[in-house]
């Protein structure tokens, strides 16, 4: 599975699409300012229709887990979530990259066609 994280001033998913604003920043402050973390996770085909697990854990320059007081004492700064991806009806394309005659693993981007039959349904 690939995973791209990126801080952005502001992100949001709609309709399968992930938008990214002021995105790909690395040096904050010194105040503390409103950020989002958006994630993109590229599920291959033999992975689909699983749940998967993640969680995000911030730590610090030494590698500590960052905790926060909350109501119940100090917790570590974690953010956990689940997701499971689809196989989409359709078509199945990849673009792929090649560099002087190079190519790479991460140089592919995968994507898919609908079908006629789901845009009778978002008609």
């Amino acid at each position: 599975m690939k995973v791209t994280m990126m801080l952005c001033d502001y992100a949001q998913v709609a309709d399968g699409k992930l938008t990214i604003v002021g995105g790909g920043w690395s040096v904050t402050g010194p105040l503390p300012a409103p950020f989002a973390l958006a994630l993109l996770f590229e599920v291959p085909w033999d992975r689909a229709n699983t749940r998967h697990r993640f969680r995000l854990d911030l730590v610090d320059q030494d590698g500590h887990v960052v905790f926060i007081p909350t109501d119940e004492g100090e917790e570590p700064l974690a953010i956990e979530g689940e997701f499971e991806a689809g196989r989409p009806p359709g078509g199945r394309f990849e673009w792929r990259l090649s560099v002087n005659g190079e190519s790479d693993e991460n140089w592919r981007l995968p994507f898919s066609t609908r079908s006629e039959e789901d845009l009778t349904d978002t008609v």
